[in-house]
């Protein structure tokens, strides 16, 4: 009786993740000190990709959301919640292969391809095993085609006139 009434309010006061349920991914019981670190060293690293890269772009746009509501919460289960990424131990994984990824990236130097550089197109002409689906798209609707014959053939002028006035055709 004396222990539960001074150890109950200790025990609602910091939530203890005992398991995270996925086998070979253990508990992080200072997850969001770990995440702050790993988002924050991200950020930096990131700064070597060419800032114009759609790489570089996305990478610093989640990895600041993310570090914005690991800052702005201390529970782990509310950042869990407003990210909806999964589990802080998750999260965490993935901020580390971010960074390892960061560095292939650099390593293989993808956006340093010259502006006047020409890239040879191979035409293969072989049959395609009966086992591999060619992948051929179904046809379009009508609709698609009238549509697209009155884009290609109107102006801008009679498009909106007709969308005012549906009984012109």
């Amino acid at each position: 009786m004396f222990l539960r009434r001074f150890t109950r309010p200790l025990m609602t006061m910091a939530k203890v993740k005992e398991t995270t349920g996925i086998v070979g991914l253990d508990v992080v019981p200072n997850a969001r000190e770990v995440l702050i670190g790993l988002y924050s060293k991200t950020l930096k690293e990131i700064k070597a990709v060419p800032e114009d890269e759609g790489y570089r772009k996305a990478v610093e746009s989640f990895t600041r959301h993310r570090l914005k509501v690991c800052q702005e919460e201390n529970d782990w289960e509310v950042i869990e919640k407003r990210l909806g990424c999964g589990q802080v131990e998750e999260l965490i994984e993935e901020a580390e292969d971010e960074l390892k990824l960061i560095d292939k990236m650099i390593e293989w130097d993808p956006w340093g391809v010259p502006e006047d550089y020409e890239c040879e197109v191979i035409e293969n002409d072989a049959p395609v095993p009966k086992h591999v689906p060619l992948h051929r798209p179904g046809p379009l609707p009508e609709e698609f085609y009238k549509t697209l014959e009155t884009i290609t053939t109107s102006t801008l002028d009679d498009i909106t006139i007709k969308k005012k006035d549906p009984s012109i055709a």
